[in-house]
């Protein structure tokens, strides 16, 4: 139950419902998350902790960035309520200019900070 209990608090918040559905096309590092959602490095390393603690990403490292991904296991329940996520944001106008976001989104390089204006990439590129 504790487990169910941890998932249905992760899918509480709007930004962890548009994290997945980025996820759910791609996947993608603090980075492109944050350019696609349009949200500090913070608020995106915040949500996707919390979506991993609760079981439904996992994490790989490709040289200096850590990827995070939807979770395999299609027997689980968090891939079923992914499922239904991503189906329910289909139509949804913000998910759907965050997967366009997505499309232009770059790997910018490790210790990404603020942004000077939301359409700036949150690195210079070489940092």
């Amino acid at each position: 139950m504790e487990k169910m209990a941890r998932a249905a608090q992760a899918l509480s918040d709007a930004t962890r419902l548009r994290i997945i559905n980025v996820l759910a096309v791609k996947e993608s590092c603090v980075c492109e998350v944050m350019q696609a959602l349009d949200i500090s490095q913070t608020r995106a390393s915040r949500n996707l902790k919390i979506l991993n603690d609760a079981g439904f990403l996992r994490m790989r490292t490709d040289g200096l960035f850590t990827l995070y991904a939807l979770a395999d296991g299609k027997a689980s329940f968090q891939s079923e309520l992914v499922a239904v996520v991503h189906k329910e944001l289909a139509s949804d106008k913000v998910a759907r200019q965050d997967i366009a976001r997505l499309a232009k989104a770059e790997r910018v390089g490790a210790g990404c900070g603020p942004r000077k204006s939301k359409s700036e990439p949150c690195c210079p590129p070489g940092k």
